[in-house]
């Protein structure tokens, strides 16, 4: 027993000291982009002398109000199609009349079965996932006026 109680104390304080390492990721300063620049470039275009190296590990100049203007404009959206909200999609079936339950968000059989309907009333395939193509043909109905059945929530 007095063994097994050693070894549990010894393997505790190993964990304990070693740990995985993230204390020692933790107080490292985070590298600027000039320095990740300078990881992979290859030989013939890395700095020469150690002046040169620091120089290169020196943080960026502040940007100046101006230009950081001129940066958020250019801004893009991210790549890819919209992706919209279950309440979106709730909204968009009722309004087209295909969801009669109630608009809360939560993809379940009811919505499921009014996207298969939709899919199926409008020539699409139907799979019961709103994809592109569906949302497409859907999304004209988000902001459409509300039906009779609306009112019946």
């Amino acid at each position: 027993m007095k063994k097994f109680l050693a070894i549990t104390v010894v393997l505790a304080f190993s964990i304990t000291m070693f740990g995985c390492g993230k204390k020692q990721e933790a107080s490292q300063e985070p590298m600027t982009m000039e320095a990740l620049n300078t990881i992979n470039a290859p030989a013939a275009t890395a700095p020469e002398t150690k002046a040169e190296q620091q120089a290169a590990l020196v943080p960026a100049q502040p940007v100046a109000p101006a230009a950081q203007a001129k940066v958020e404009t250019a801004l893009t959206p991210p790549q890819g199609p919209y992706k919209p909200s279950a309440i979106e999609i709730q909204t968009a079936l009722k309004n087209a009349g295909f969801y009669t339950g109630k608009v809360d968000g939560k993809i379940g059989p009811m919505s499921k079965n009014a996207i298969e309907a939709f899919q199926k009333a409008n020539g699409l395939t139907v799979d019961g996932k709103v994809g592109p193509k569906t949302w497409a043909a859907l999304s004209k109905y988000l902001s459409a006026a509300a039906t009779g059945t609306e009112q019946n929530q």
